[in-house]
C-alpha cells in the first residue's frame, strides 16, 4: 500500500515540476507572475528561460532516478530539491510578492516534497 503511494507521489512531483519548467520555456511572463514575482516587462528574459531549464532538469532528473536507481535514489533528490521551493519562498517574499503565495505555493511544496523523500526512505 505504501509502495504505490510513494512512487505516484514522486512521480507526480517530477512530472509537476517538468510542466513548471515548460511552462516558464513556452509563456515565461505568465509563468513568472504564477511564481508570485512577476517579470519586469523591460527586464532580461534570459533568468526565465534559465528557471525554465532549472525546473525542467528537475523533473527529468527526478524521473530517470526513480526509473534507474530506485526509491532510495529519489528519496535522496527529494529531499535535498526541497531545499529550492524553501528558496523560492525566500525570493517572493523578499521580491514585494505575497504571503499567501510565498507559503500557500512554495513553502506548501517544499512540505509535500518532504512528505514524498519520507515516503520513499520508507519503501
Amino acid at each position: 500500500m505504501l509502495a504505490p503511494l510513494a512512487y505516484g507521489l514522486a512521480v507526480l512531483l517530477d512530472l509537476m515540476i517538468l510542466f513548471i519548467g515548460a511552462r516558464f520555456l513556452l509563456t515565461p511572463r505568465t509563468a513568472a507572475a504564477g511564481y508570485g514575482v512577476p517579470a519586469k516587462a523591460d527586464g532580461d528574459p534570459a533568468y526565465l528561460t534559465i528557471k525554465g531549464i532549472r525546473d525542467g532538469t528537475y523533473g527529468l532528473v527526478g524521473l530517470a532516478l526513480l526509473a534507474f536507481a530506485g526509491a532510495h535514489a529519489e528519496a535522496w533528490f527529494m529531499l535535498l530539491v526541497a531545499l529550492a521551493p524553501i528558496g523560492d519562498t525566500v525570493v517572493v517574499l523578499r521580491h514585494g510578492g505575497t504571503k499567501a503565495v510565498a507559503f500557500g505555493i512554495h513553502f506548501a511544496t517544499a512540505v509535500v516534497v518532504l512528505i514524498s523523500a519520507a515516503l520513499l526512505f520508507a519503501v
